[in-house]
């Protein structure tokens, strides 16, 4: 399933003022599971952040993170970078409302992306299941990091991440180019890629995969033969989003021994 025009019917529908954008940003972040488990990374390695950290958002999307680490931390610099010209357009509209000057954004390939030793932290939110070329992309954040850097990565795992049930049928998310990360692979590619350490671990454990399919997978699909749903939205999130936000919880503070999300540190 191509879910993009989607995506962008409801970011065109919020992005109406800062206020609805703003609103949009913090819907996705009570509802997105892999939210939840990004923001408790990125506070745990703003303990020991420099003060004036530079971040690569690698992959930006619709700039959710990037505003969140310019809330969470006003010193920080952050460039976004995305491969599609009119979300970089769409971000620098609204961070420009937002006199965020510390905050800027670039249409980028990151197969071909490289600042060299310019990054004390990068950050690739579900980006990676999209790229064939990853070990390349990989090899390019690590040469853009400074000594001690760290990456954060968010991707489906090989256990039904993309919601796909074997390695040839379709990923419910059809932009995906494979269906997930088997955990030793991934560790595998990153330090093929020059990292010095790297920490995987499962997310999306049984709590997270029946909020998933709550929060997203059923509105997207019921999206996807009417756009009249659209309308019965609200009440939909209304009646699910208290079972929605204790699972998000419960995965979010829990340890799995699978699941069909990884989240992956790795240090230069």
């Amino acid at each position: 399933m191509n879910y993009d025009p989607i995506k962008n019917t409801l970011g065109g529908f919020f992005n109406r003022s800062p206020f609805w954008r703003k609103t949009f940003y913090r819907l996705l972040d009570l509802l997105l599971l892999r939210t939840w488990h990004i923001h408790r990374e990125v506070r745990d390695w703003k303990r020991k952040a420099p003060a004036n950290a530079q971040i690569l958002d690698a992959g930006m999307g619709f700039g959710q993170y990037s505003y969140f680490l310019h809330r969470l931390q006003p010193d920080w610099n952050i460039l976004a970078v995305d491969v599609k010209e009119e979300q970089v357009a769409d971000c620098t509209q609204f961070f420009n409302k937002l006199d965020a000057k510390n905050v800027k954004f670039e249409i980028a390939d990151l197969t071909s992306f490289v600042r060299k030793e310019s990054f004390d932290f990068a950050l690739s939110v579900d980006v990676m299941e999209h790229i064939l070329e990853d070990e390349l992309v990989f090899r390019n954040i690590h040469q853009s990091l400074k000594k001690g850097g760290m990456l954060l990565i968010s991707t489906p795992s090989d256990q039904g991440g993309s919601d796909a049930g074997d390695e040839h049928e379709e990923s419910f998310i059809g932009e995906h180019v494979r269906n997930g990360y088997n955990i030793q692979e991934i560790e595998d590619k990153l330090r093929r890629s020059g990292f010095s350490k790297v920490e995987a671990q499962y997310a999306y454990g049984a709590p997270g995969k029946i909020s998933w399919k709550l929060s997203m997978k059923y509105p997207i699909k019921a999206l996807g033969v009417t756009k009249a749903f659209f309308i019965l939205l609200p009440f939909y999130y209304l009646l699910t989003f208290p079972f929605c936000y204790l699972l998000n919880y419960l995965d979010s503070t829990s340890h799995h021994a699978t699941g069909t999300g990884l989240i992956v540190r790795a240090w230069k």
